[in-house]
């Protein structure tokens, strides 16, 4: 039986949580028209449309922390909003319909963002959601771990591959990082008891879903997330040693372990870099690194030709788009494996979302980009070393997820609707929430 302090709106923020966190493969979904709606939608929109009742109810308080964060957020969006339909202007082969339900997804998810301000209230709301998280990552990692094992279960990858969970692979790790996150930042906060108990049950688990996500992209987020964390705590005079040593190992371990688990492919990226021969799979087979590297440099080439406003959204996506840029790929990259290029019917993106913003967006979409997150992180860190220790951690717990999804998307572009999504929004959330009692 609930809590009575347990609000409704917490109850269904941590329903969804689960489902955001679940590939699509395993929702149940219906095809109306041209938009594919899946249980996640559903719940999103459920979520979003609770927090607009408490808003009816309760005023817009709980949402004057981040007006940085919705003022930014709302002209990126609108600047997305042009960018379906101002490529018609030069090409009537933008297929401006399909991109604009893409836009309307990625909007979408982020009504996570004001709905947890709005439905986090108080402590007995953030230990419901927070706790929430904790169980589903101790599912998926199960699941990863049997897929590890060589269960042929939930589609995974085959014994010792990366695996995919329930999420798929860059989407376990990001949330495995989201929950070994949550769990550093809470042993560095000083929870104590029971909370303590489950505070190293998420570092345990999401450490162990990190690795075998196997995504080096987290590695570039997690260090500075815990370097961040770590200094905030210690300006507030909270770092106990223990509590310390188990954040550093714990980093540590993490990192290493995904790099020893992609060593094969650094070293195929050696290889293209010249530091060392290439095996003949290396230019035959698509290698991760050396696609992803010609890849940037297509979307790189497409943002020189559509310096200001960008090629259009998702345009890089758009054979009309990348096509012109294949010849001068080809030249440039000679000995890359010809499946890594993309084609008419291949279509890779250009997976990051920092160059994928600029040949879509320009430079002024990527300035909006850096502006939300400099407008979700920079206050947030204010309010952890000074603010009253329940908005505190909120606070700092979102300046790291922020900065783990910073990580995340040099090696994601924009892919609407997926865990990584949910990952970044309730980051943003979480930054700007201001609980009536602390979790400590």
């Amino acid at each position: 039986m609930l809590s009575r302090d347990i609000s409704a709106g917490a109850v269904v923020l941590a329903v969804t949580l689960p489902v955001v966190f679940l590939h699509v493969r395993f929702q149940p979904s219906v095809a109306l028209g041209p938009v594919t709606f899946k249980l996640s939608d559903a719940l999103v929109l459920l979520t979003a449309l609770t927090a607009a009742a408490t808003v009816v109810r309760r005023g817009f308080a709980p949402l004057r922390a981040g007006l940085p964060v919705w003022a930014t957020g709302v002209a990126l969006f609108l600047w997305i909003g042009a960018a379906v339909f101002y490529p018609l202007l030069s090409s009537g082969a933008y297929p401006w319909r399909t991109h604009l339900v893409t836009a309307g997804e990625f909007a979408e998810y982020a009504l996570l963002a004001p709905a947890v301000p709005l439905l986090i209230r108080r402590r007995a709301d953030a230990l419901l959601t927070l706790g929430t998280l904790v169980g589903w990552s101790i599912v998926a990692t199960i699941v990863g771990v049997l897929q590890w094992s060589g269960w042929n279960i939930a589609a995974g990858w085959g014994q010792g591959h990366r695996e995919p969970s329930l999420l798929g692979t860059q989407d376990f790790a990001a949330f495995s990082a989201m929950t070994l996150g949550l769990g550093i930042v809470s042993l560095l906060w000083g929870v104590r008891d029971r909370l303590r108990i489950a505070a190293w049950t998420a570092v345990v688990t999401g450490l162990i879903g990190f690795v075998l996500g196997g995504a080096t992209s987290g590695v570039i987020g997690l260090v500075p997330a815990v370097a961040i964390a770590g200094s905030v705590a210690a300006r507030r005079g909270l770092v106990r040693r223990a509590a310390l040593a188990g954040a550093v190992v714990a980093t540590a371990l993490a990192s290493l372990g995904v790099v020893v688990y992609r060593s094969g492919d650094f070293g195929q990226f050696f290889s293209f870099l010249g530091v060392k021969q290439a095996s003949t799979a290396a230019t035959t087979h698509v290698e991760t690194y050396p696609q992803h590297t010609l890849l940037a440099y297509i979307g790189l080439r497409i943002w020189l030709h559509h310096p200001i406003v960008g090629a259009g959204f998702e345009a890089s996506k758009d054979y009309a788009t990348f096509g012109r840029e294949l010849p001068a790929a080809h030249a440039r990259f000679p000995h890359v494996a010809p499946m890594s290029f993309p084609n008419a019917t291949r279509i890779y993106g250009v997976q990051d979302i920092y160059v994928q913003t600029l040949a879509d967006l320009g430079i002024v979409g990527l300035l909006l980009l850096l502006a939300l997150f400099g407008a979700g992180i920079w206050p947030a860190l204010s309010t952890a070393l000074r603010g009253p220790p329940g908005d505190g951690f909120a606070a700092l717990l979102g300046v790291v997820w922020l900065v783990l999804s910073l990580g995340f998307l040099t090696a994601q572009g924009i892919i609407a609707g997926i865990p990584l999504d949910a990952v970044m929004w309730l980051g943003f959330g979480a930054a700007v929430t201001r609980p009536r009692a602390g979790v400590d």
